[in-house]
């Protein structure tokens, strides 16, 4: 059983990272490697209802996760329905390049925690697009949104999903990565924003704002309510779970329902048509469902090697073989450029327990922001980077040549800001 299940998980995992090579959807090899996994596992198992009990319990913990980004990704979708983004990009009037830099790199980096890395970086290519015209600058300006985005949303709970999982698998506390993480994550972005900064030169033109349809029937003043009314409810999510002690997805929910009647209300006196737009029906048509069924396959796949004792194994060989445990997190920091951190970290949750590393514990903290950072090495390192590639038609040489280095730079850098801040500290 034991061959066979890694086998399937290799192949699978395989399939995953060659997603562009061999165009198939992740999200269909996911799904497939998840369940081949478990029937492979209770086909060698003589006691059946232990493992649809295994099963079910599993489940259970999967759905938090699957419902937290099924809510947070519709009230993004929402915002952007109603133009909320705008509100910023019309206050960016810069044309210095070098300042323009700073700039974009700044707000990719504070807006992260609150959308989450891949929404910023979709929205934050979209900026640039309109206000850097010149093909070989605005590489470098996506390039630095990649990783800003990636260092902003190691610092937050919703920033990025590993960090999500682990807030939600309790490894984690909402006030703890956040205060742990943010020195290091800024450093982490600074280090290669210095380093690109010294090859820009110049101005860009003025930028021009490009009319969208809703324009024409949405007044600013409930752009302006939606936009508030959903990045408040998503900052409001860690307190709702401090106060209720109910898991994250409940404060997701409850945001969204909340966000759902505010833009009934106020589109009360609207056209059908026009409601219908506007509406959280038509965001979640939008929405990335592709991306939760892929985090569903992962998810299934990590389990069924978590309850047959493979990632227990796994973990005792990795702390025999790497001096420490620090040497382990920055190994997989490394490796989350080459392997989606996603399944990387649902791996590392199942091979240590709360008992060896408790909630709050440092390994925790030190691995969401290596998991988070390190995908900036590679530009399919993480969701941010594969995202902006397709917006952006970015080389994966153009990538590994100008920004691998800065990029590398900045996540050692933040990892030995870290690793002295908790010693200074402790």
């Amino acid at each position: 059983m034991t061959i066979l299940l890694i086998l399937v998980f290799v192949v699978g995992y395989f399939a995953i990272t060659t997603e562009h090579f061999i165009k198939v959807n992740k999200a269909a090899t996911a799904l497939i490697t998840g369940v081949l996994c478990w029937t492979i596992y209770i086909c060698y198992t003589a006691e059946k209802h232990v493992v649809t009990e295994h099963l079910a319990e599993q489940m259970g913990e999967m759905a938090g996760i699957l419902f937290f980004l099924l809510g947070a990704m519709t009230i993004v979708e929402l915002i952007d329905a109603h133009n909320g983004f705008d509100i910023i990009t019309r206050r960016i009037t810069q044309t210095n390049k070098r300042k323009l830099l700073w700039i974009i790199s700044l707000i990719t980096f504070f807006l992260s925690p609150i959308l989450d890395n891949l929404t910023t970086t979709i929205v934050m290519v979209s900026m640039v697009r309109v206000l850097v015209r010149e093909s070989e600058d605005r590489l470098f300006f996506v390039g630095m949104i990649i990783i800003a985005a990636n260092a902003g949303g190691a610092w937050s709970p919703i920033g990025d999903v590993t960090t999500t999982m682990l807030w939600i698998g309790g490894q984690v506390t909402a006030y703890n990565i956040t205060t742990q993480l943010l020195l290091p994550a800024l450093f982490c972005l600074l280090i290669p924003l210095t380093i690109i900064t010294l090859r820009m030169h110049g101005t860009v033109e003025q930028p021009e704002i490009k009319t969208t349809h809703n324009k024409e029937i949405l007044p600013a003043g409930h752009q302006k309510i939606v936009f508030f009314s959903g990045v408040l409810i998503l900052c409001l999510v860690p307190v709702f779970k401090a106060v209720t002690h109910l898991p994250p997805f409940m404060g997701v929910l409850v945001g969204l329902g909340i966000l759902w009647i505010i833009t009934e209300v106020i589109h009360v006196k609207k056209d059908e048509a026009h409601r219908r737009e506007l509406s959280v029906a038509s965001a979640l048509q939008k929405i990335d469902t592709p991306s939760i069924l892929f985090f569903l396959g992962i998810l299934l796949s990590i389990a069924a090697l978590q309850v047959s004792g493979l990632l227990g194994q796994a973990a005792n060989w990795m702390t025999a073989v790497l001096p420490n445990e620090n040497a382990v997190v920055l190994s997989f920091g490394v490796l989350s450029s080459v392997i989606d951190n996603v399944p990387l970290v649902a791996a590392v949750q199942g091979m240590y327990s709360l008992e060896q590393y408790p909630t709050d514990h440092y390994f925790w903290e030190f691995l969401a922001y290596a998991t988070g950072s390190g995908g900036s090495a590679l530009i399919i390192g993480s969701a941010a980077g594969v995202a902006a590639m397709g917006l952006e038609s970015i080389s994966f040489f153009w990538y590994l040549r100008k920004m691998t280095i800065p990029a590398l730079c900045g996540f050692f850098g933040g990892a030995g800001v870290f690793l002295l801040q908790h010693y200074l500290t402790h």
